[in-house]
């Protein structure tokens, strides 16, 4: 048996990155992957002389570096708005996503109390995710779901959420947020906009101060 070349070593691993981004929801992601996919198979398609192999590839690899560029560079609209827990739309929408929303919150469900802060996250004014609180002493904010569909993915929500200009909870006079430790996937989350791990009474939490 003959040795494979480096070519044709590029070539499966372009073919992998292409096949591998039909799996993502995120168009971010399947962008990003698309793209490697395509760097790789461009360059396997000049390099075996496959020239029409070459051309299509680098036309889909350029168009996914404009939309990737479009995607990071384009202003869009953030916004919450607060709503009661009892909202048919609200429980509808977590119902609907109920399967999705236990990978990260596997014990969640909704509780209908006065001391819950609930907001839709909204994008470009489309509901992109659910945000649900409960209000703590010490203009404190216990995080009991974070939730927001796979096409928004992007981390940009979370950061909107939880900067410090977060209209809501400056109206609520909201001074730190703790999150328990939920998931791993969660966890990773947390971590990666500024929350801080600790423990409190022997749990592990996650918190960050305003």
């Amino acid at each position: 048996m003959s040795d494979v070349s480096l070519i044709e070593v590029i070539g499966y691993f372009g073919s992998f990155f292409i096949a591998f981004a039909m799996t993502f929801s995120s168009i971010i992601r399947l962008r990003w992957f698309s793209l490697i996919g395509t760097i790789l198979f461009t360059t396997y398609g000049f390099g075996i002389g496959a020239y029409p192999v070459g051309i299509v590839n680098a036309f889909i690899m350029i168009t996914n570096i404009v939309f990737l560029v479009k995607q990071y560079t384009k202003k869009e609209l953030f916004r919450t708005l607060e709503i009661r827990n009892d909202n048919n739309y609200l429980l509808d929408f977590v119902h609907f996503h109920k399967e999705d929303i236990a990978k990260f919150y596997p014990d969640f469900s909704v509780k209908n109390s006065k001391d819950h802060l609930s907001f839709l996250i909204l994008r470009n004014m489309q509901v992109a995710g659910i945000f649900i609180g409960r209000l703590l002493d010490g203009n404190k904010l216990c995080v009991e779901l974070d939730y927001v569909i796979p096409e928004y993915r992007d981390y940009k929500l979370g950061k909107y959420v939880y900067s410090a200009d977060q209209p809501i909870f400056k109206e609520k006079n909201i001074k730190s947020l703790i999150s328990g430790s939920y998931s791993p996937k969660n966890d990773a989350y947390l971590k990666k906009i500024g929350f801080e791990k600790t423990i409190e009474d022997g749990n592990t939490v996650y918190l960050k101060h305003f």
